[in-house]
């Protein structure tokens, strides 16, 4: 299993960032790839404790299944899931000014989301998770989204 636990599956994650470019155009969704880009900073931030989103209304039985069959049900996660709106790109219509600085940060924020101490930090849909299960969300999230845009 792929996950930022792991030195080269976060090498891996980062050499896929740096190779996108501002004319990389989306395989599915409503993102244009500095949307994306920023999509994924905003996420990252989030189990850093640098962002809250809201919380997704659930029952337990549900966000139980759905944690399980993100993080460890051998299939790719399907396109067009609706994300929270704090995080929603297109939602919030930012500016989008430089492109390179954010990708630079995300880079920068995937090994510092491998590094962090994220035990028991609120995850949206699937509530309190542990660390390893941040880390397995966090390459799936960037694996997920880097498919989107070919790399």
């Amino acid at each position: 299993m792929k996950t930022l636990a792991v030195a080269a599956d976060i090498d891996s994650i980062q050499l896929r960032l740096k190779a996108l470019t501002f004319q990389d155009a989306a395989r599915w969704g409503r993102m244009n790839v500095q949307q994306m880009v920023k999509h994924l900073c905003d996420s990252m931030s989030v189990p850093l404790g640098e962002m809250t989103v809201s919380k997704a209304s659930m029952p337990p039985i549900q966000r139980t299944l759905m944690k399980w069959g993100a993080l460890y049900a051998p299939f790719k996660w399907p396109r067009n899931v609706p994300t929270r709106p704090e995080i929603d790109q297109c939602g919030l219509d930012r500016p989008l000014n430089d492109f390179e600085s954010d990708l630079q940060t995300a880079v920068h924020l995937v090994r510092r989301l491998g590094d962090a101490d994220l035990e028991g930090n609120y995850h949206p849909y699937f509530g309190p998770i542990s660390r390893a299960q941040w880390l397995r969300w966090g390459w799936l999230h960037a694996d997920h989204h880097l498919r989107q845009f070919g790399r």
